[in-house]
C-alpha cells in the first residue's frame, strides 16, 4: 500500500499554553470552551454542511510535543503512579509509534460569520493550545456508545473530586466566564498521581493567568493568582 502524508485542516485554540493542567481525558471539565480554527485550505462552509445536527464530535489530532524518533512498547502511565508499566496500546500515552490522539468533545456552535471563516466551538477539549487537528469526524450515538464497556486497569484509578478553595482576592483575577472552568480542573487535581507533597506549591498556566496552588488530603487551595497586565 502506498503511504499517505496526513495534513494538517486546523487547529484548536484552548486556555492551556503548556500541557500541564490539560485534564486527562476528554469531556472531563465541559466548562472548558475552545476554538478550532481551519487552515486557509479547509475553510469552505460546504465541508461543515450538515454537522450542525450533531451534538459532538471526534477530534483525531498530533501530540506535537510528543512526537519522538523511537518507540517503546510499554509506558508508565501517571495514573498508576508512574512506575507500573503497561503496554502502549492499552493505554493513551502520547508517546507511541504515531503521535496522534482521539477526543470527544461537545459541539457548542458552529461560527459561519469569524473573520478566520467557519469556526467550531467545542466544550471539554483535553489539548494544548495550537495543536494541530487532523481530522473532525461526527460522534453517532447507536454506534459509539458501548454501555457495557470494559475500562481495563482504569477502573481502578481514583476519580476522586478535590475541594476547591480560592479566595476572592484571587478569584477577582479571573474573568467571571473562566472560573468554572478553573475549578474544574483545579478540582480534578492537574498533579501527577505520584507526587502528594502537601508543602509542595504547584504552578499552572492557565487562560493567560499563573495559578499556583497546594493540595492537602482531598483539599486544593490557591495560593496566588497573577493578573495579566491588561486586567
Amino acid at each position: 500500500m502506498n503511504e499517505h502524508e496526513m495534513k494538517v485542516i486546523a487547529r484548536i485554540h484552548t486556555e492551556f499554553p503548556t500541557k500541564f493542567g490539560i485534564p486527562r481525558q476528554s469531556g472531563i471539565v465541559d466548562a472548558l470552551r475552545a476554538t478550532i480554527v481551519f487552515e486557509p485550505e479547509y475553510r469552505n462552509p460546504d465541508a461543515l454542511r450538515g454537522l450542525e445536527g450533531f451534538s459532538h464530535i471526534w477530534l483525531i489530532w498530533q501530540f506535537s510535543r510528543g512526537i519522538r524518533d523511537k518507540w517503546s512498547p510499554t509506558v508508565r502511565p501517571p495514573r498508576l503512579g508512574g512506575n507500573t508499566r503497561m503496554g502502549v496500546f492499552a493505554t493513551r500515552s502520547p508517546f507511541r509509534p504515531n503521535p496522534i490522539g482521539l477526543s470527544s468533545v461537545r459541539l457548542e456552535k458552529i461560527d459561519m460569520q469569524a473573520k478566520e471563516g467557519p469556526i467550531l466551538v467545542v466544550s471539554g477539549a483535553d489539548l494544548m493550545d495550537g495543536t494541530p487537528i487532523y481530522d473532525i469526524k461526527p460522534f453517532i450515538p447507536y454506534a459509539d456508545n458501548h454501555p457495557d464497556a470494559l475500562g481495563g486497569f482504569t477502573q481502578n484509578s481514583s476519580g476522586e473530586i478535590l475541594a476547591v478553595d480560592i479566595p476572592q482576592e484571587w478569584l477577582d483575577c479571573v474573568p467571571e466566564e473562566k472560573r468554572e472552568a478553573l475549578r474544574g480542573v483545579l478540582a480534578h487535581d492537574p498533579r501527577p498521581s505520584y507526587q502528594d507533597d502537601p508543602e509542595r506549591i504547584y504552578g499552572m498556566a492557565f487562560a493567560g493567568l499563573e495559578v499556583k496552588f497546594r493540595v492537602s488530603g482531598d483539599q486544593l487551595t490557591v495560593c496566588s493568582i497573577t493578573c495579566s497586565e491588561n486586567r
